[in-house]
């Protein structure tokens, strides 16, 4: 993606010092680009947990390279094994949603298994997490690559006519590495020249659609309109939707999907009204644990101040609104489960499949441990 038209991912290490990880800090979108220096594991537990960054393919890359500043920063020429699977569980407490989290970090631990030396656990630590970076910026890509073609197939089936799609929250560039999940088929479709606008969820109570999805589709010259959560089923009754793309942080292999709040409703609504619903997703994101139905995930709660407060640009100063009377509780979950009933299909790195097991499980068959499936 460019910004400006300068060309950023989301997280890297600094060029000239690799015990510095720099991210890109979103709270501070649309209104400034900033970027943060992270410099020790608890910088990055706190840029996971307060969201500085968020997005499953983005919070795993942040999680492996999370462990690798807890080797760089760890004391003394020999590191214990426990030093690194108390790193491990501190970080993946951070956010409990995401899947990604737990797999990226899973995979250092694993990878650094055995090593003693903090030289060439350094060096171990730093090549997993940049194969974790590669890895999902490819995923990412082909996601893109299968699920343009279903753009194109409403593009022609409307005579090139503008294809409307709507989005909820910030599956975009800045929560994967570069490209986005629900976004990388929008971005290749846009490339190609394809007619396309993208009605943007606000996406309560942080605004990621208002403030990230709508910002960096803006940047790519994507045509898009911000609408209020509420919008979305009155556009489809009005025909005004040809197809719902979203993303995801965890799902199932029975293909139930885990999403910010509001997914679940998007999907009702498009069912009702036959507007097809897709989520998309690289692999890392598939709990392959998860019975059907997705029950056992744990639904995270953020703090109540998250609805309370509004924050946004007044006078040229960030700044938040208190919108609730005085005393007034109020209760943040943070995701819900959208069942696989609800969904037309799965577009993952390896093709699009229906929301099933055994189309799940022909994509990825080596996943499959049952061999009923």
């Amino acid at each position: 993606m460019k910004v400006k038209g300068n060309h950023f991912e989301t997280i890297w290490i600094h060029p000239h010092n690799q015990a510095v990880v720099q991210i890109i800090d979103q709270r501070y979108l649309p209104f400034e680009f900033r970027i943060e220096d992270l410099n020790t594991l608890e910088d990055m537990y706190t840029a996971i947990r307060d969201m500085h960054l968020r997005g499953a393919p983005l919070i795993g890359a942040a999680g492996a390279l999370g462990m690798y500043l807890a080797v760089v920063n760890a004391n003394g020429e020999r590191i214990e094994e426990r030093q690194i699977t108390d790193a491990a569980a501190y970080l993946k407490s951070s956010r409990p949603t995401a899947v990604n989290l737990a797999w990226a970090v899973d995979r250092q631990v694993n990878a650094l298994q055995g090593l003693t030396t903090k030289e060439e656990m350094m060096e171990t630590a730093l090549s997993t997490a940049i194969a974790v970076i590669d890895e999902e910026r490819m995923n990412c890509l082909k996601i893109g690559q299968h699920g343009v073609k279903l753009i194109e197939q409403l593009s022609r089936a409307k005579n090139g006519a503008t294809v409307n799609i709507l989005t909820h929250c910030n599956a975009g560039w800045l929560a994967c590495i570069d490209y986005g999940t629900a976004t990388a088929p929008i971005y290749l479709a846009h490339d190609q020249g394809l007619k396309i606008h993208v009605w943007v969820d606000e996406t309560r109570p942080r605004n990621q659609g208002a403030r990230l999805t709508a910002w960096e589709l803006q940047q790519h010259g994507v045509p898009c309109t911000v609408i209020a959560d509420n919008t979305g089923g009155h556009l489809m009754q009005q025909g005004m939707v040809d197809m719902v793309i979203v993303g995801s942080d965890r799902a199932s292999a029975y293909g139930d999907v885990v999403n910010k709040i509001g997914t679940y409703l998007k999907a009702l609504a498009a069912h009702d009204n036959q507007v097809p619903f897709y989520a998309a997703l690289p692999s890392s994101t598939i709990d392959w644990s998860l019975g059907q139905g997705a029950r056992e995930t744990p639904i995270e709660e953020r703090d109540g101040n998250e609805v309370r407060f509004m924050e946004g640009l007044a006078n040229g100063r960030i700044c938040e609104v208190d919108i609730l009377a005085p005393g007034t509780r109020a209760v943040n979950f943070g995701f819900d489960i959208t069942p696989a009933r609800l969904v037309t299909g799965i577009i993952t790195e390896r093709g699009i499949s229906n929301a099933n097991k055994k189309s799940i499980f022909t994509l990825f068959p080596e996943k499959n441990l049952n061999p009923e499936y």
